[in-house]
């Protein structure tokens, strides 16, 4: 199988042209695999119009929409390398991403115009600027056939992400068509999805999870996606049973804000039609996994992904029996082992940094050779930066990411084991743990804590709760009640902003 999304769209559109593959709620737009075919070529066409070579920086600021989707997938059909951009990005940091990037031309959304020419008005370079509605339904005009393209190569740039990274400036992470194909693979073959599949698909599309996992997996299983602008709570039930979804792809903080709301009897829905939800770009507490699957009748597959590994790089299996609470799973698709800091293999049940190998991770961070190389080794392996343990099964438990690690007394204690400990009080809704300086222990812990609405809660009970639950040298010193916690486009808690 030819891996680019050439290959995977054609084949679709071959074999099955009328099949949908996106359904826009909000507009009751749908897009069919030829639909997209078409509009596809088109894209690349008017690409090359405008001069545009493939292999050239295609940049999005746009919503969740119609339109967005097919310009994404386009532009990687073209042999574009595409490049999202943080709709949370202010203009100093979209600034510094579309000159890094090399970007060529934007294509930005009406609301995001003013702050995008904000951004380009100092670079020596600034790129064009197409103004596009997420959901519009025509196209943009070109006079070049469409058939004159150029086939992309398995190797060629298709995505440029740029990481959040709670420190310095963000790396661009350049991801081959092969790894983006590759990572759509392993979602549709370790959830076994097929064409009856649909995926309710609430991630924004700037994100490395909705775009391999809800955009791209679909070309290689045949399946569509619901694509609402954004995740609504309120709707998202109704939204996801009216239009037929078999699975759901969230992340942690979307559970949390359905675990407080009505479950489906009061909602008067049936959500039998919906096989799995799947979890990701997150830890994802066991108390709300259990709490989830017990109020909604659905089971959750909790997985784990990079950026740098084109999303998808551990998963549960579909078989309840098989799978593991606290785990995103083993390898799939990948190799993955746990090293020390002399970079050996580590035994069973020995905690270490996580490695991972394999056709989805990324070729480079790009202009950046050196910390291409602190991350990727010459024979393949990726540091991921995560801590964690790989038991005799070979799933994989995460503690911390090794710059979070909370070192006090000499003793490492990973900010997840607070985190879930403080979960599992009945009055806390989400939490975060984080080192803060300390003269007699190097380090103290501090705690952020949000409470579930409506419930009173002291910092003497929560102490007392965690002495309990952890003993007294890992719990807090600190607690702060907070109102939200600091989180990248994920919804991954960025913990060293808590220091802020």
């Amino acid at each position: 199988m030819v891996r680019t999304i050439r290959a995977q769209l054609d084949r679709q559109a071959a074999q099955r042209p009328d099949a949908t593959y996106l359904i826009a709620p909000e507009t009751a737009l749908s897009m069919s695999f030829a639909d997209l075919q078409s509009a596809s070529r088109r894209l690349s066409a008017y690409l090359l119009d405008q001069g545009i070579k493939p292999g050239a920086r295609v940049a999005l600021l746009m919503h969740n929409g119609y339109q967005t989707c097919r310009l994404f997938i386009g532009a990687m059909y073209g042999g574009y390398c595409v490049t999202p951009l943080n709709l949370l990005a202010q203009p100093s940091q979209l600034a510094y991403v579309l000159e890094h990037s090399d970007a060529e031309i934007v294509f930005v959304a009406p609301d995001r115009e003013e702050g995008l020419r904000q951004a380009a008005a100092g670079l020596a370079r600034p790129p064009r600027m197409v103004v596009c509605d997420v959901d519009a339904g025509e196209f943009l005009p070109s006079s070049t056939p469409p058939g004159c393209l150029p086939q992309p190569g398995e190797e060629d740039a298709a995505l440029m992400m740029y990481t959040s990274g709670t420190t310095g400036r963000p790396k661009g992470a350049v991801l081959s068509q092969r790894a983006v194909v590759s990572g759509g693979q392993f979602v549709s073959a370790v959830h076994e999805l097929g064409p009856a599949d649909r995926v309710m698909a609430v991630l924004p599309l700037y994100h490395i999870n909705a775009q391999i996992v809800t955009a791209t997996a679909p070309l290689i299983h045949g399946g569509s996606l619901v694509l609402p602008h954004r995740f609504s709570a309120s709707n998202f039930w109704q939204t996801a049973i009216a239009h037929g979804c078999t699975w759901l792809n969230v992340v942690p903080t979307m559970i949390a804000y359905l675990l407080n709301g009505p479950d489906l009897a009061a909602l008067g829905l049936d959500a039998s039609g919906i096989r799995f939800c799947r979890s990701a770009s997150a830890p994802l507490p066991p108390a709300q996994h259990l709490a989830f699957e017990q109020k909604f009748g659905i089971d959750i597959i909790e997985t784990m992904g990079l950026t740098e590994t084109a999303a998808p790089c551990f998963s549960n299996p579909l078989a309840p029996e098989r799978r593991k609470l606290g785990s995103p799973g083993p390898a799939f698709g990948n190799e993955a082992k746990i090293i020390d800091g002399s970079g050996a293999t580590l035994p069973a049940d020995a905690v270490g940094e996580i490695m991972v190998r394999g056709p989805n991770v990324m070729s480079c961070y790009y202009k950046d050779p050196a910390e291409t190389a602190r991350t990727l080794e010459p024979d393949g392996w990726l540091h991921t930066g995560d801590l964690g343990r790989m038991d005799a099964d070979g799933f994989v438990f995460v503690t911390g990411r090794i710059k979070e690690l909370i070192i006090k007394g000499g003793e490492n204690i990973a900010p997840r084991e607070i985190d879930e400990a403080l979960l599992s009080h009945p009055a806390v809704n989400d939490a975060a743990s984080v080192g803060i300086p300390d003269p007699h222990y190097g380090q103290e812990i501090l705690a952020c804590v949000m409470l579930r609405p409506d419930t009173v809660c002291s910092e003497a009970e929560l102490r007392e709760h965690c002495r309990r639950e952890l003993g007294a040298y890992k719990t807090p010193k600190l607690f702060r009640f907070v109102s939200e916690l600091p989180r990248g486009p994920s919804g991954k808690v960025q913990r060293l902003k808590l220091l802020d």
